[in-house]
This record gives C-alpha cells, structure tokens and sequence, in this order.
C-alpha cells in the first residue's frame, strides 16, 4: 500500500526539493510562485506540513525539509521522473507535452509500477528535457562545461542540453524555434535589448532574455 499523502502535499515536497536542488532559498513567495498559488494558501499548507513532520520552518521564513519529507519529495520526483521518460521512450510522446502528463500521473503510481519502471527505464538516465530526476545547481551545471544560451558568445554553435521544464508555454514555444535537447543552435549575435539572434534547423529566430535563460548549452568541439 502507498503511504498515504496526499496529493497537494507531494506537490509541495516536491517543489521545495527541487527547488533547493537548484540552488533557490525556500522561502514561502518561492512556493506560491512555484506553484502559482496564493500565499494564504502557502501558509496553511506549510503548517500541515510542518505539524506531519513534513518541513521545518525557520525563524527567518526559510523552508527546510526534513528526512521523513525529503524522502517523500524523491518518491514524487521520482515517479515524475519515470513517467516522462516512460510516454517519451516507451509511447513516443513528444518532449514538449511529456511534463504535465506527467504532473498528472505521478499521484497515481502505485509502488508495484514504480519498481517496474526503475526496472525497465533505470532511474540514473535523464528526462526527455535532459534532466536527471533532481535538477542540478547552476554551479553544477556550469562546473560540467554547461552554460545559459543568455550567455553565450555570439558566432558560435552550441547543443542544447538541458531545459526548463515547468512552463508548458516555454516548451512549445522553444520547440517551435528548433531549441531542443541535443539538437543545435548557433548564436548569431546578441542584441542591445538582451534577445538573442539564433539559427536552429527550424531557421533563424530572435527570442528574449526569459526564454534564453532556460536553455543550458555546451559549446561544441570544433565549433565557433
């Protein structure tokens, strides 16, 4: 039997987990940003969860979690993690859709299924968004040759590896613009107003500073 947690829980463990693995300072804005919900609706939550044992909450506001709702945070990250690797892999569902399916059907993975998953998928590969089941620090990131496409120099060609997942609006759009995991963008020129000038096998684009600084690259042996 599942542990029994429920749903809007597991989505604020796993917000504060993933949320720390990217370097952030939890604090309650991060959740009601994170989650788009409204702050008394943070507060209340963070209470029940502080009262199950779930988070600490510091004097200065910071959100902690403790072992009992880190392991709990994993558990979701997890199946979360699974499924998009699992409709991608496994049933050919396109990059860009797989996060909220995902988001939906990761409530619903009983123990059994989630073995079977690891057994077939592994849980060391990463998402169709080129991302492992925790996401990484940017200094992480950057200390494995990776870096922003914000910053990257112009006239020179990259392959994108990684993306920010959790705005189905930014996926779309950055696949209609040929940015997706392993496949190449060459910066043409950077702009005064901090778009970037880009040329993808879709063709040539300019896309702004928000949609830049979601998109981690690696320059490419040879190139530019």
């Amino acid at each position: 039997m599942k542990t029994a947690i429920s749903v809007s829980k597991e989505d604020y463990l796993k917000a504060i987990l993933e949320a720390e693995s990217e370097g952030q300072t939890v604090i309650s804005a991060t959740l009601a940003h994170w989650l788009e919900v409204s702050p008394p609706a943070v507060s209340m939550a963070l209470r029940r969860l502080k009262r199950d044992g779930f988070v600490e909450v510091k004097a200065d506001g910071v959100v902690r979690l403790t072992g009992k709702g880190r392991e709990a945070a994993y558990r979701t990250a997890l199946r979360h993690h699974l499924i998009e690797r699992m409709l991608s892999e496994m049933f050919g569902m396109p990059w860009y859709e797989v996060h909220d399916e995902a988001e939906r059907l990761e409530h619903a993975v009983s123990p059994a299924f989630e073995a079977r998953l690891v057994e077939k998928l592994g849980e060391k590969g990463t998402c169709p968004h080129g991302n492992s089941v925790l996401p990484e620090t940017p200094a992480q990131r950057v200390k494995q040759g990776a870096q922003l496409l914000s910053g990257a120099k112009e006239d020179a060609d990259y392959t994108v590896c990684s993306l920010y997942e959790r705005d189905p609006k930014l996926l779309r759009f950055l696949h209609q613009v040929g940015i997706e995991p392993g496949g190449t963008v060459r910066v043409v020129q950077k702009n005064y107003d901090q778009t970037v000038a880009i040329e993808t096998a879709q063709g040539a684009f300019t896309i702004g500073a928000p949609a830049a600084e979601k998109v981690w690259v690696k320059k490419r042996r040879g190139k530019g």
